[in-house]
């Protein structure tokens, strides 16, 4: 469902992703750690169009990213950390107008957000601006929205951003009926526990390359370690020694 092939992206020299080769199937709960700037977000922005990669290609459902966009888009719903809506709106507005843009029919907008206000407790926000509303309140607007026209891939960014821990547990509980139904997942997150307790399989992203790919327990095996996945984590992603840094043309501190 989503295939990556020597994906690379240079912004002048700084080089954000350097061949990342990826492989997610139908179904698959895939998660994507790393630490900040490893490049996570530049990966996605790329598998999902929003920008072109220097050299490689991304594929969603068979579809070509950059020559087939409208087709690969089509199949897909993606909500970036910091979600854009459209703040004079309310949230029925909001998943009218996402629906709309799928050119799904009215009953069947209405079937699917039947379905889906409810499990996102929006009821009382529905007819409400939305430029009134909670961050997290806001979140959950644009998960259900993303999640209206049943796409084959969903791609998503920090979802737990914003979400108390009762409404962060019905994201993850819908997210995990959604991937047992056919919908493949593909979430980047800075939370270790939800990858640990979430995925089927975990990348590892760091300066710009996919150092690990697997399951948890085989991360675990890889680096060596027992227990909880962070410390797998913590130990593959560890920096080299630290070299002591010469401060003493820098003048006094004023």
């Amino acid at each position: 469902m989503i295939e990556l092939e020597n994906l690379v992206k240079h912004f002048g020299d700084v080089h954000a992703v350097d061949g990342i080769t990826l492989t997610v199937p139908r179904g698959e709960f895939f998660c994507v750690l790393g630490p900040n700037a490893a490049g996570k977000t530049t990966t996605i922005k790329m598998m999902v169009g929003l920008i072109r990669p220097t050299s490689g290609s991304a594929r969603v459902a068979g579809f070509d990213l950059q020559s087939q966009p409208l087709e690969a888009r089509a199949r897909l719903s993606y909500v970036p950390d910091f979600p854009f809506l459209y703040d004079k709106l309310t949230p029925w507005e909001f998943i009218r107008f996402t629906g709309q843009l799928f050119r799904m029919p009215d009953d069947r907008i209405r079937t699917e957000a039947e379905e889906l206000i409810p499990r996102f407790s929006l009821e009382p926000w529905l007819h409400k601006p939305i430029e009134g509303l909670s961050h997290g309140t806001r979140q959950r607007v644009a998960i259900a929205s993303a999640l209206l026209h049943r796409p084959e891939v969903f791609v998503i960014d920090e979802p737990m951003v914003g979400l108390d821990p009762h409404h962060a547990r019905i994201v993850k509980d819908l997210l995990r009926e959604r991937s047992r139904q056919g919908m493949t997942l593909f979430l980047s997150t800075h939370q270790i526990e939800v990858a640990e307790e979430m995925a089927d399989r975990v990348g590892i992203i760091h300066h710009g390359r996919l150092m690990a790919v697997g399951t948890p327990e085989e991360l675990r095996r890889r680096a060596g370690v027992d227990g909880a996945l962070e410390q797998a984590f913590l130990t593959l992603t560890r920096p080299p020694e630290a070299k002591a840094v010469d401060l003493s043309s820098c003048g006094e501190v004023p």
